[in-house]
């Protein structure tokens, strides 16, 4: 039996829908009554890269407000949420077609290398979210003096 065709946003984005996702590992349908009642979420891919100073993430969150974004930093990693909503109410039956992905999604992604969570910024611009995290620079001394008291 084929596991079932995934959307044309699933695949392009990766998404990936929990329940299905538990299907796929061969878990048992039947689940405790907590499972059933949260929400699915989708998972957001992202780019990682970096520069000599920076590890820069990038992630399409095209439809989400950027007051709806929550970004949890801190120096070994980074966990993006948010919730992208259906803006106009459409039956089920009046569908020919659906491919976007509507709901919570989060991503949460280990950094290779510490960094500097008070320097980091995010920018969003045209449904791309730029994340730009400083690298912590070890190679950096300070001089301390010493006080006489």
């Amino acid at each position: 039996m084929q596991p079932p065709k995934k959307s044309f946003f699933e695949r392009l984005t990766g998404t990936v829908k929990l329940e299905e996702d538990a299907m796929g590992a061969g878990l048992s349908e039947s689940r405790g009554s907590f499972m059933e009642e949260t929400e699915e979420e989708g998972q957001l891919t992202v780019d990682v890269h970096q520069t000599p100073d920076e590890i820069i993430i990038k992630t399409m969150v095209a439809g989400v407000r950027p007051e709806d974004l929550d970004i949890n930093i801190t120096r070994d990693m980074v966990t993006i949420r948010g919730r992208r909503e259906e803006s106009v109410e459409i039956q089920e039956i009046d569908y020919f077609h659906k491919e976007l992905y509507w709901g919570s999604f989060s991503r949460t992604i280990m950094l290779p290398e510490e960094i500097e969570v008070e320097e980091a910024e995010a920018v969003e611009r045209h449904g791309l979210l730029t994340i730009k995290l400083p690298k912590v620079d070890k190679a950096k001394q300070n001089k301390l003096r010493v006080k006489s008291v």
